[in-house]
């Protein structure tokens, strides 16, 4: 099943709930793609972009890439693509003071997001969320989704800020250039763990993708992030551990299988360490 609904001002919203598509596209429009349900692998170039229910990714307006999705249950997927003017108006007016808006005073066009995965929670997610819920609805009153489309917009903004400007900001590098080039690489060394975390993957194999030496990937990772590259898969692993005990009805072991762990026990204690609870108890609280 797949629904599309187009705004008089070119905004756009997809919902699709499918087993099996495949697709190639330039994007015509500033795309956000979010997966509630299942996963969803895009291309961009030579870089893979796996979204889970915990990421999102963005893709700029001319972009090309390629979407694919397998599996034996629905993948339950959702995106939003804002019209370029409705994108360049947001940021005017988010980048101007009221003065200079009254003053009629512009800043240039919205720049190039990175494309990447970001993190899909918090006021994101709720908005997201309450958006969906009114498609779902069968919601027609263009005002109302616009207005959940802003705020969509705005809560992206305040991610770029912490995701990107920020770190940038954390690098004990002296030029600008320099340290965005070095969180472009942590971002690939990123997209390649969250990507990859059912797998066996060294520090060696994320240095490469990120094409940086392992020490460099060591000290620089835990600047920009506050945490090291296996501190972070851990994290990606029982964050995705948490949706497969709240969505499937999958025993404990081949959850643990799914998510790139060989040991049963050692899992359990990690769970319980972090989260306060058993992996089961948990999921018995998700039911109830």
């Amino acid at each position: 099943m797949k629904l599309v609904k187009e705004l008089s001002n070119k905004n756009k919203i997809v919902v699709e709930n499918t087993c099996e598509a495949a697709y190639s596209q330039e994007n015509a429009a500033c795309t956000l793609k979010f997966v509630f349900k299942g996963s969803e692998e895009c291309s961009l170039g030579k870089r893979k972009l796996s979204i889970y229910p915990d990421t999102f990714a963005i893709f700029n307006e001319g972009s090309s890439f390629t979407s694919r999705i397998e599996s034996i249950t629905p993948v339950n997927t959702f995106s939003i693509s804002f019209s370029q003017k409705f994108v360049n108006d947001f940021h005017q007016n988010f980048c101007n003071s009221p003065e200079q808006l009254l003053d009629g005073k512009n800043v240039p066009a919205a720049p190039l997001f990175l494309e990447s995965l970001y993190p899909f929670a918090g006021d994101m997610r709720f908005n997201v969320l309450h958006l969906k819920n009114k498609i779902d609805n069968g919601q027609v009153d263009e005002m109302l989704i616009n207005e959940y489309m802003h705020h969509c917009l705005l809560n992206y903004y305040k991610i770029y800020q912490k995701e990107y400007v920020e770190k940038i900001d954390q690098l004990s590098f002296s030029k600008t250039k320099t340290r965005e080039e070095i969180l472009r690489r942590l971002t690939l060394a990123k997209e390649f763990i969250s990507s990859n975390y059912n797998q066996k993957i060294t520090l060696e194999d994320i240095a490469n993708q990120a094409c940086l030496s392992v020490n460099h990937l060591l000290r620089t990772f835990k600047e920009a992030y506050q945490q090291s590259p296996y501190q972070f898969l851990m994290q990606v692993r029982l964050t995705r551990a948490k949706n497969l005990l709240q969505t499937t009805a999958y025993p404990l072991h081949e959850i643990v299988s799914l998510i790139g762990f060989e040991c049963t026990s050692s899992f359990i204690r990690l769970f319980k360490t972090t989260y306060h609870v058993t992996p089961l108890k948990f999921r018995k609280s998700s039911l109830n």
